[in-house]
């Protein structure tokens, strides 16, 4: 798929009808999210016959690029029912199939649960996980998704909170997606904070590398009552962070995730 055809896709898609501040919702717009998603694949090969995990996937734009795109699986995650309820529209309104998952906590911090819902199976390459039948069932036809993350997905995506309502909450994004991840994770910070994510990655999250690919301009809409402008375009950095492997070769992993 060419990168305007994948744009086009992207802009119609429905987007938060009540964006909470308090999440830090804003939508990721499809000249950023085109390019994100267009650039993992063509360049390095890390999204096709990938399975991709959309880290608080909000309406699920990051997620439809990866599916177009085609991504073997896709699990979208966030802890907003209603963003789910639109990520799902908008997968369906393009025939793809998207698995969303509920997150249980906001810390992000390894202490996070997500759930899945039981008919879903998971094929990868080798790995085999039919979910329903590991042991982690719990009420409401749903079982624990950690330990099935850690050790399938390939590539995490994911346009994470600023921090400007919660400090260092890209962080803690950051910290679950190098945990999670085998191949590597794609995400947008504030280009004002690039030495600081840098040093981060590689020194407290045991990233092997941590590159910026390019600097892009977010479009901030007037979304909420205490954005006095119409607009506002923000400089962020899109990264691209290669999970440590140990010396066996496997992801370096915390327990707390299986």
């Amino acid at each position: 798929m060419k990168l305007k055809q994948l744009e086009s896709f992207l802009g119609d898609l429905q987007q938060f009808s009540n964006p909470k501040v308090e999440l830090e919702q804003y939508p990721t717009g499809p000249h950023i999210a085109s390019r994100m998603l267009y650039t993992a694949e063509n360049s390095f090969g890390d999204v096709s016959n990938k399975v991709v995990a959309d880290f608080g996937c909000g309406c699920g734009t990051l997620g439809v690029a990866a599916a177009l795109l085609g991504a073997e699986h896709v699990i979208g995650l966030d802890i907003d029912p209603q963003s789910l309820e639109i990520a799902s529209l908008n997968a369906e309104d393009l025939e793809l199939d998207i698995i969303l998952c509920t997150a249980m906590s906001r810390t992000w911090d390894g202490e996070v649960s997500f759930l899945i819902p039981l008919k879903w199976s998971l094929e990868a390459g080798s790995t085999s996980i039919k979910v329903g039948v590991c042991g982690w069932e719990v009420s409401g036809g749903f079982v624990l998704l950690n330990a099935i993350l850690s050790q399938i997905v390939d590539t995490v995506v994911m346009n994470p909170p600023f921090g400007t309502r919660k400090k260092g909450a890209d962080m803690d994004f950051l910290a679950v997606a190098l945990k999670v991840a085998s191949q590597a994770v794609y995400s947008l910070h504030k280009s004002s904070t690039r030495d600081h994510v840098r040093k981060a990655a590689l020194r407290n999250f045991n990233a092997s590398s941590a590159e910026v690919l390019c600097e892009l301009r977010y479009d901030v809409q007037q979304l909420y009552k205490f954005h006095k402008k119409k607009e506002v375009d923000i400089a962020v950095d899109l990264w691209r962070f290669v999970p440590q492997k140990d010396k066996l070769g496997g992801i370096i992993a915390d327990e707390s995730l299986r």
